[in-house]
């Protein structure tokens, strides 16, 4: 029986992981839950789950679910919140497997704290490698923690990885749908609404990252992330468009042999596989993942456009340059997706934004936690000056 933390139980790996320990209660026990800011789910979860330790954003959010569980008479269930009660979720020391699904930084210390404690990692938020990659594989491989991927790409790769020794690896291949505009006119790209980037073709996931796969942010930083997991140059992750999303990543070995891996789209069999892992647990009669072969019918693969995807580009700049760079690039990415979505910048402005903010930041290499949090607020900060500036301009 494994026991559970999953950081962000409230997003939709946290709920599609909840929904693989429904399926399977024999095999994993839900120990602690850390939910951010959804307080009528996190009730929920709590009622069902009964967890030891829930964690919310704010001490509000917190004190308002300790007098709703107190009210049903749900007890023996500690209440925490912020970035500490956070951390205290992911060190529990009942706890044996780690789910880090909270989006961004706000999930970097916790999970940190995962891999320091010696708990095997789940790990579905990228941006803690892309900020701070270097410092969690260290103190992985120091303490002997593994760190399992659960994004579909790299737990794909991860999986072909299992037909060949790391010397033998060529290269590897990530594959992205285009998002909802890789047939969209570029002359078309500054009338991007919210809306329509928000509707994307294949998944059904939270907001930013669903703007980041419309600009291909996100593949982006999934190529920062395959260097740092599977230990990688830049040169050695490619990533190809597959807008039908059957083959999820390819690893090709230096004798031509390409594996490929192929599932359906549903984010229940990677976390199934992480969970799982080294073991491969029949899915039929628990959970519907089979597969259907009609589908590879039609598989279509083209090299990425750069110009209409400027932020793949400077996703590749910034894993070439370096620590501080990845730190500033998803700052400032998160910034801007914000400002974005509230109609303060287009959808271009975007890419222009994080150019600008790359082109102002050094070459630095943060020693610390607390280092890679300061470079990346004072990238915010940097984004935040920068839109600014381009509104009174009127440049982005």
């Amino acid at each position: 029986m494994k026991k559970l933390a999953i950081l962000g139980s409230t997003g939709s790996i946290g709920q599609s992981t909840l929904s693989i320990c429904e399926s399977f209660p024999d095999r994993y026990q839900v120990v602690a839950i850390a939910a951010g800011r959804n307080i009528d789910t996190a009730f929920a979860q709590c009622k069902r789950w009964r967890p030891r330790m829930i964690s919310l954003a704010t001490e509000e959010l917190a004190a308002d679910l300790a007098s709703r569980l107190k009210a049903d008479s749900i007890t023996g269930l500690e209440v925490l919140h912020g970035t500490a009660g956070a951390v205290r979720v992911a060190t529990h020391p009942e706890v044996d497997f780690v789910v880090s699904a909270i989006v961004g930084v706000a999930g970097l210390e916790a999970t940190y704290a995962a891999v320091c404690a010696g708990k095997t990692i789940g790990l579905a938020n990228k941006e803690c490698l892309v900020v701070a990659g270097e410092l969690i594989i260290a103190a992985a491989r120091s303490r002997n923690v593994a760190l399992l991927p659960i994004d579909s790409e790299h737990n794909a790769v991860h999986q072909c990885l299992r037909g060949g020794t790391a010397a033998e690896v060529k290269q590897i291949w990530l594959t992205a749908s285009g998002g909802p505009f890789r047939n969209t006119p570029l002359a078309e790209f500054d009338r991007i609404t919210p809306a329509q980037a928000l509707k994307h073709p294949t998944w059904v996931m939270g907001q930013r990252i669903t703007i980041d796969s419309a600009t291909m942010m996100n593949k982006g930083f999934e190529v920062i992330e395959a260097c740092r997991l599977f230990d990688l140059s830049p040169a050695q992750v490619r990533v190809t468009i597959h807008p039908q999303s059957t083959i999820h990543s390819l690893v090709e070995y230096v004798d031509g042999s390409i594996l490929a891996q192929i599932s359906v789209t549903d984010m229940r069999l990677p976390i199934l596989y992480a969970l799982a892992y080294p073991e491969r647990v029949p899915s039929e009669g628990k959970v519907d993942l089979t597969f259907d072969m009609a589908a590879l019918g039609q598989l279509d693969f083209s090299q990425p456009d750069l110009a209409r995807f400027p932020c793949l580009r400077l996703a590749y700049q910034a894993a070439e340059a370096g620590p501080a760079a990845c730190i500033a690039l998803n700052a400032a990415d998160e910034v801007a997706v914000q400002a974005f979505m509230d109609g303060r910048i287009p959808f271009l402005g975007i890419p222009r934004t994080i150019e600008e903010v790359l082109m102002q930041t050094s070459a630095a290499r943060p020693a610390s936690i607390q280092e890679v949090l300061a470079a990346d607020k004072a990238a915010r900060y940097c984004a935040r000056n920068v839109i600014a500036r381009n509104a009174n301009g009127q440049v982005a």
